[in-house]
């Protein structure tokens, strides 16, 4: 999964031209990597889903209102431009080493990741780093939807 998440990352470090549903892989698999890490069974319960839901929000508005760079459509090619970055590779790093943080101190310190505190740090964390994905996602449909659908020559 790791050599996967780099091989993604760098190729995230170049500009390239990606359909939607490409664009979309790495965005599940990181929302997909953190929902399996948390645990409605804990000190928060079921509102843990509302902690992450809100880390998400927090962090794919702030992408939102952030990020100035125009997107590239091309509706004919069926592409965006996605323009390369270093970012989703350190996001991803950080997911991973979460997750893998998180399941050591499981094992040695479990009083840590099973307190109200712990639970909060790390449900946030996962929300706020899907959010980035996330919000970048929406960026590019939502440019792919403003620009206008291509007509066939005929």
């Amino acid at each position: 999964m790791l050599a996967f998440l780099l091989y993604r990352g760098y190729l995230a470090s170049q500009d390239r031209e990606l359909t939607l549903q490409k664009l979309a892989i790495i965005p599940v698999v990181m929302v997909v990597l953190s929902i399996t890490s948390i645990n409605s069974h804990g000190v928060l319960g079921e509102a843990v889903w509302a902690v992450w839901v809100a880390g998400v929000a927090v962090a794919a508005a702030l992408v939102w209102v952030l990020s100035k760079g125009e997107i590239a459509v091309n509706r004919a090619a069926g592409t965006v431009l996605q323009r390369g970055s270093w970012a989703p590779l350190m996001l991803m790093i950080a997911i991973f080493i979460t997750k893998y943080t998180v399941g050591v101190l499981s094992v040695i310190h479990p009083e840590l990741v099973h307190s109200l505190t712990g639970s909060l740090v790390v449900t946030t964390l996962y929300g706020l780093f899907n959010g980035v994905f996330i919000g970048r996602l929406v960026r590019y449909a939502a440019a792919w939807l403003r620009q206008p659908a291509a007509v066939a020559a005929l």
